[in-house]
């Protein structure tokens, strides 16, 4: 029996699908909204099936059916990208999709700049971009919705190879005018009675945590936030310190206000970042070719202020 839809209509449907409107997903994939429209129809006809539940607001719900066909065709449309990577791979050409998950924590001051200098070097290549906390980057690893993740080395699993790029070790941020600012380090010791403001994100936090509880010390936290941007501003405006594992080239914080960076003493290791890929026993040409420009991107653009390791 010959097949009368195409994958085309397939990334229509899954975009429509995960949008969860025509309008969102028309926009988001660049693509006319009588198009879609006209696609999921025919897809509705050929296989005669209610996909979606149209709303009086223009929104549309999948119908049972719908999920359970948006789950198949989610995964035909995986499988059909893994037949480009081979053939890619056989032609040893760099292009196809990219999907790039990045950590939260330094995606502002790496990602945009490192994407594009990517795409210059390759631009047959469809970069798609995420920012996400440690967590979520795992899962998306696991789940095969990214295929690599630039984030550091903390609690990668088995199943996950780790291309390392780059140490940093951890720095100790305060205001300008904070005594401890013309320091040439400061322990978790002398960090005991003052404020905190604490990056509160999974993994970071424990980490940065571990600092004073290897010592059998209890921090002092005054402030929580999950945005590196807004502990910067925090910490500026003299709500306390914070403690994060870079130490980028401008030294204000987005305010515009003045920080200092000290290193942080003791025995806490450095955070190594690099590039997590899922373990796999070929690797596509396109994967290979963004960890290269990643180890070349880290020492030409020095973002962080040190050197490579």
């Amino acid at each position: 029996m010959a097949l009368r839809f195409t994958l085309r209509q397939l990334e229509y449907f899954v975009a429509v699908g995960e949008a969860g409107s025509i309008a969102k997903a028309a926009e988001q994939i660049n693509v006319s909204a009588p198009s879609i429209s006209a696609s999921i129809a025919q897809l509705e006809a050929e296989f005669g099936v209610q996909l979606f539940v149209r709303k009086h607001s223009h929104a549309l719900s999948l119908t049972a059916g719908g999920r359970v066909f948006l789950r198949e065709a989610a995964r035909l449309l995986n499988e059909a990208d893994a037949l480009h990577d081979i053939a890619d791979n056989i032609a040893e050409k760099i292009r196809g999709p990219l999907a790039i998950g990045c950590l939260l924590t330094f995606a502002q001051i790496v990602l945009p700049a490192l994407r594009k200098t990517f795409e210059d070097a390759h631009p047959d290549v469809r970069v798609r971009q995420f920012e996400r906390n440690q967590g979520q980057l795992l899962e998306m690893l696991q789940r095969g919705e990214i295929d690599a993740a630039l984030t550091y080395d903390l609690e990668l699993s088995q199943d996950m190879t780790f291309e390392p790029l780059m140490q940093l070790p951890a720095y100790v941020m305060l205001p300008a005018a904070h005594p401890f600012a013309t320091r040439v380090a400061i322990t978790p010791e002398d960090l005991v009675d003052e404020p905190m403001v604490l990056l509160d994100l999974p993994y970071s936090r424990e980490y940065f945590l571990s600092a004073f509880q290897m010592k059998g010390l209890r921090p002092s936290i005054a402030e929580r936030t999950g945005d590196i941007a807004v502990m910067r501003s925090m910490v500026a405006n003299g709500f306390g310190y914070g403690i994060a594992n870079m130490r980028p080239v401008n030294r204000l914080s987005p305010d515009g206000k003045p920080l200092v960076f000290v290193p942080l003493g003791g025995d806490l290791r450095p955070l190594t970042m690099g590039v997590a890929v899922p373990k796999a026993e070929h690797r596509t040409q396109t994967v290979q070719a963004f960890i290269d420009h990643c180890r070349r991107f880290v020492v030409e653009q020095d973002v962080f202020g040190t050197s490579a390791s």
